[in-house]
């Protein structure tokens, strides 16, 4: 069966996003001359297992502009692009992504999730996305949550989980980037 992953960029005191919503924590960029070779193999491994993505509609539309014409980003934004892609929206009728295959719109995105888990294929992963995650965790369908931990805090903002959680650690990386990857199981 497939997992779904949700994958956050956060700080260490777990702020998925500033007050006004924006990431200017994040300073890491992992296709760079000066990338850290181990996280940037990291990064490239993790959009290897999987095929699908997830958004919420403010990720979408923050994304849609940029990632379809984002040729800096190399072969990591050709396997992005090409990745099948949902967008959770009670709103929007239709999701294009440039040149590349439109996003499928999903009024009930547990309902997609179930599905998707049961059909045959590589992980799920969920980018982004606070109020889909936390949906999603509520629901029981989250099997794991990858925390890229930069070294800052913020202390206010929106953090990955609003409720208690139990979770068992798959792995904890620390790159010379100053950044920490954290892998966690969801335990059900």
């Amino acid at each position: 069966m497939r997992k779904l992953i949700v994958q956050q960029w956060v700080t260490v005191d777990n702020i998925a996003a500033e007050e006004d919503g924006g990431l200017s924590f994040v300073s890491v960029e992992p296709f760079s001359e000066k990338s850290d070779r181990a996280f940037k193999a990291s990064v490239m491994g993790f959009i290897d297992s999987v095929d699908t993505m997830i958004l919420g509609a403010k990720t979408y539309a923050q994304s849609k502009d940029y990632w379809p014409y984002a040729e800096d980003q190399g072969e990591y934004g050709e396997k992005l692009n090409s990745l099948t892609k949902f967008v959770a929206s009670s709103t929007l009728d239709d999701a294009p992504w440039g040149e590349f295959p439109a996003a499928t719109v999903t009024r009930d995105p547990a309902a997609t999730i179930r599905e998707l888990k049961a059909q045959s294929g590589k992980d799920i992963w969920l980018w982004g996305s606070l109020t889909l995650v936390q949906s999603l965790l509520d629901a029981g369908l989250v099997d794991e949550v990858h925390m890229r931990v930069c070294p800052v805090t913020r202390g206010k903002g929106r953090r990955v989980f609003q409720d208690r959680q139990d979770l068992k650690v798959l792995a904890a990386t620390a790159f010379d980037n100053g950044l920490v990857e954290l892998r966690y199981a969801i335990q059900k």
